[in-house]
C-alpha cells in the first residue's frame, strides 16, 4: 500500500471517521497515524534511521523526513541519526553541536505485515487516547451522584453502565441484601475512579456516608444553596442513620427544612436507601451539647469531656442505658462517628458509685496524712479538697468557710500538710540521688522531686537525657493502630502534666543546654500567633 494522491484524503477521512466513534480529538488519530508510518519506514530505511511523518491536516498529504543531530566527534555512536560537525558542512555553512540536518525522503510501501503493523499502532494510540478521554470526563465526577444501569452481576459485583463507560458496584458498597437483574436502573455515588493498566476503573458505592449527603442535596434546595450545611454523616447502611445540620441563616430551621412538609424530602431519602431510618439532628459546635443531641432519642444527665484523650463520658438514667445504647451497639455507635470520638455510657447508679469510692479514697488519704478523724475528712471533701497540696498551700480564709474550723485549727492544718509533704519530698529525693541522678536535674525549675524520682526509675539521670525526651513521652498521649486508638503512657502523666507544658520543659532545658537559640523560641511564637490571629480574622 503506498500513499499516493488518491488515498491522501482517506487518511483524514479515516481519522475523522474513528475520532467520532470513539469521541477524542482526530488530532489524537492523526498523530497516531504518523507514529505508524513512521514505524514503517524505519523496517524499511533502517531501525536506526530517526524517521519522522508529518501528515497535513488539510491536504492528507504525507512528508517522510530523516532526521541527523549534529554532535562532538567523541560522542558520533549512531551514524545513522548523527554526524560531526565536519560531516555536517557539506548540508550548512556554520553548523553548531545540537542543530538538526532534516532531509525528505521518498514515502514508503506498506506490505502486508508493515501494514498489520501500521494498524496496530493506531488501534493501540486510539485505545489510550479513549481512556484518558474517560478517566478525565469521570475523575471531574467523583463525589457526585450517577444514574446507571445494570449490564451484569460478576461474583457478587454489579457491573452498570454510567454512559461512557462502565462503573463497579462492589458486594460490600451495596445496601444490605440488594439484588439485581439486567437493565435496572440504579442510582449510585462515584466514590474513586482509578488509572489501571486495563483502563480507568470506576468504584460506586451506595453505602458511603457522602451518598447519603449527596442524596439530601438533591431533595433539600436550602443545602444545594448552602443555606443549610451538612456537617457530619454516619450510617450503618440499611438499618439506620444520622446526620447533622446547620443553617447559617437563623430564621431557617435546618432540621425542618430536611425533613419537609409532611416527611416529604426526607421520605425520598429514605425510600431510596431501602428503608434506611435517619435521624436528623441539629449541629452544635460545643460537643458535649452536640452528643446530647447525637444519642437522641436517649435523655442525657451529664457529659463529661476528655479532649486530649478524644474520649467523652455520658451518663444516662439507669431505665435509658439499653435506649442510649441502641439494638447491638448501634446508637452509640453512630453518634461516636458523627462526633468523632469514642463514647463511654454509664448509668446513674454507676457514677454514682464511682464518686462515692473517690470520695472514700480522699477521706481515708486525709486521715491517714493528716491524722483527722473521719467525720473532719470527711469535711474537706465535700468543700473540694482533692489532695494535700491544695490544702498545704491554699489562701486560709478557704479554710475557714468549713464547719468548726478556726484559724488556729487551719494553719495546724496546713502545718501537717506540708510537713508530710516535705517529707515526700525529702524521701523522693534521696530515691532519686540513690538511682543516681544529676543535681542538675535535681534543680530544674518545673520537676517536683516526686518527678524527678519518676524520671530517676525511667533511666532519665541527667538534664541532657530530659532534654532529649519528646513532649509525649513526658506527658502521654495516643497512637491509631489498625484504626483503634492506643493509649501511650507518659513518665510525669500521672503528675497531670500536659503535652503543652511538658514541651516547655523540655525546651526550657534545650535552651539552657544552649542547644536552642531563645530568640528563634520567640520568633516561633511570634509567627503561631500572628498565624492564629489571621485564621480567627477569616
Amino acid at each position: 500500500m503506498a500513499i499516493t494522491s488518491a488515498n491522501q484524503l482517506e487518511l483524514l477521512q479515516t481519522a475523522e471517521a474513528v475520532a467520532r466513534e470513539k469521541m477524542i480529538d482526530p488530532g489524537l488519530v492523526v498523530e497516531a497515524m504518523e507514529e505508524s508510518l513512521a514505524r514503517a519506514a524505519k523496517s524499511r530505511y533502517g531501525a536506526e534511521m530517526d524517521i519522522r511523518v508529518s501528515i497535513d491536516r488539510k491536504t492528507g498529504r504525507a512528508t517522510f523526513t530523516r532526521i541527523r543531530t549534529v554532535v562532538e566527534d567523541e560522542e558520533l555512536e549512531n551514524y545513522q541519526a548523527e554526524l560531526t560537525v565536519a560531516q555536517a558542512k557539506q548540508y550548512m555553512a556554520d553548523p553548531q553541536v545540537g542543530d538538526e540536518i532534516v532531509d525528505e525522503i521518498p514515502p514508503v510501501e506498506l506490505g502486508r505485515i508493515a501494514a498489520q503493523s501500521a494498524k496496530q499502532v493506531i488501534l493501540q494510540k486510539v485505545r489510550e487516547a479513549e481512556r484518558d478521554r474517560q478517566y478525565d470526563e469521570f475523575i471531574d465526577r467523583k463525589g457526585t451522584i450517577i444514574n446507571g444501569v445494570v449490564k451484569r452481576e460478576e461474583y457478587g459485583n454489579v457491573i452498570v453502565d454510567i454512559g461512557r463507560g462502565e462503573g463497579v458496584l462492589r458486594r460490600n458498597e451495596k445496601i444490605g441484601r440488594e439484588s439485581y437483574r439486567p437493565n435496572d436502573r440504579v442510582r449510585c455515588f462515584i466514590k474513586d475512579v482509578r488509572r489501571e493498566a486495563r483502563g480507568p476503573q470506576i468504584f460506586l458505592s451506595r453505602t458511603a456516608p457522602e451518598f447519603m449527603a449527596e442524596l439530601f442535596k438533591m431533595e433539600v434546595p436550602e443545602i444545594y444553596d448552602g443555606i443549610i450545611e451538612i456537617k457530619a454523616v454516619a450510617r450503618d447502611p440499611g438499618s439506620r442513620a444520622k446526620i447533622a445540620v446547620v443553617s447559617n441563616d437563623g430564621s431557617i430551621d435546618p432540621v425542618g427544612a430536611c425533613v419537609g412538609m409532611r416527611g416529604s424530602r426526607v421520605q425520598a431519602v429514605v425510600n431510596e436507601l431501602q428503608g434506611e431510618k435517619i435521624d436528623i439532628i441539629p449541629w452544635n459546635e460545643d460537643m458535649p451539647t452536640f452528643l446530647v443531641n447525637a444519642l437522641q432519642p436517649a435523655e442525657v444527665s451529664k457529659v463529661v469531656l476528655d479532649e486530649d484523650a478524644e474520649r467523652i463520658e455520658v451518663v444516662v438514667p439507669d431505665e435509658q442505658l439499653s435506649l442510649a445504647i441502641g439494638r447491638r451497639g448501634q446508637n452509640v455507635r453512630l453518634a461516636s462517628q458523627l462526633t468523632a470520638l469514642d463514647i463511654d455510657i454509664m448509668t446513674e447508679s454507676d457514677d454514682s458509685a464511682r464518686r462515692q469510692k473517690e470520695f472514700e479514697e480522699r477521706t481515708q488519704l486525709f486521715m491517714d496524712t493528716l491524722d483527722l478523724d473521719e467525720f473532719f475528712a470527711q469535711l474537706l471533701v465535700s468543700e473540694g479538697f482533692t489532695n494535700l497540696e491544695e490544702v498545704a498551700y491554699v489562701e486560709v480564709d478557704e479554710l475557714l468557710v468549713i464547719d468548726g474550723v478556726d484559724e488556729s485549727t487551719a494553719e495546724e492544718l496546713q502545718a501537717r500538710a506540708r510537713d508530710y509533704l516535705e517529707a515526700q519530698n525529702a524521701k523522693a529525693l534521696d530515691a532519686a540521688r540513690a538511682l543516681g541522678v544529676d543535681e542538675g536535674l535535681v534543680e530544674f525549675d518545673g520537676l517536683s522531686p516526686q518527678m524527678v524520682e519518676a524520671l530517676a526509675n525511667d533511666g532519665v539521670l541527667t538534664l541532657e537525657d530530659f532534654a532529649t525526651c519528646a513532649d509525649w513521652e513526658l506527658a502521654g498521649g495516643w497512637t491509631t493502630v489498625d484504626g483503634q486508638r492506643v493509649k501511650d503512657d507518659g513518665i510525669l502523666e500521672k503528675f497531670d502534666v500536659s503535652l503543652a507544658e511538658a514541651q516547655d520543659l523540655v525546651m526550657t532545658a534545650r535552651v539552657m543546654l544552649g542547644w536552642v537559640d531563645p530568640e528563634e523560641l520567640v520568633g516561633d511564637s511570634a509567627e503561631e500567633t500572628e498565624t492564629e490571629e489571621s485564621e480567627a480574622e477569616e
